[in-house]
């Protein structure tokens, strides 16, 4: 265990005591009992705790736990960032917090170079698809075997993300390792619409 920073105020404090105590059962956080120690886990446990709270929604511990010194950018033990996280799991207000708390919302995977926006493309996320793109990444970036965001949004008939995708200035011609455009994905679904909608 560890005592706070000093440079936590003492409401991020009380903030970060009450989630602690709550977390497990992922209610509401309460009031803190006044015998509640004021010492906090180690570094490595607040950063899990980051991670935690992107993937379930917590978005009102997003500032505290950056403020005692989780890494915003960092990757968890499967390679995740906190963005692509809050992004898979459909937690659209977390993804906004993050961002606005300076995450990089374009930062890919650590092991497979896929992006939040491709994390969206197949989950079916059209509202963080929409966010994403306003955050100023790449819309043509590439992951380890070549593939983009387009490419994954044509995969799983994703007609409104590719619309906004072509829209923000996805190439519809890159080729993946493979040899394969967004419309030769799609195609190779058997979903002739969405490879004559990428095509043209």
């Amino acid at each position: 265990m560890v005592r706070v920073p000093d440079l936590v105020d003492q409401e991020t404090r009380l903030t970060m005591l009450i989630f602690f105590a709550a977390f497990a059962s992922l209610a509401a956080p309460q009031a803190a009992p006044a015998t509640m120690p004021v010492a906090l886990p180690s570094p490595e446990r607040r950063q899990q705790l980051l991670f935690d709270a992107a993937r379930l929604g917590r978005t009102d511990m997003i500032d505290p736990l950056v403020k005692a010194g989780a890494d915003i950018n960092a990757y968890d033990d499967r390679g995740f960032t906190p963005v692509i996280l809050a992004a898979y799991n459909g937690q659209a207000a977390t993804v906004d917090a993050l961002i606005a708390k300076g995450a990089n919302a374009c930062r890919p995977d650590r092991d497979q170079g896929n992006t939040a926006q491709m994390g969206v493309a197949f989950k079916g996320e059209d509202a963080i698809a929409a966010r994403l793109l306003k955050a100023g990444c790449d819309v043509n970036a590439r992951n380890t075997a070549g593939q983009t965001a387009l490419m994954m949004a044509s995969l799983f008939n994703r007609t409104h993300q590719v619309d906004m995708l072509l829209a923000a200035g996805a190439d519809r011609t890159i080729q993946d390792a493979a040899g394969r455009s967004a419309s030769s994905v799609a195609a190779d679904q058997g979903n002739a619409l969405m490879a004559t909608r990428v095509k043209r």
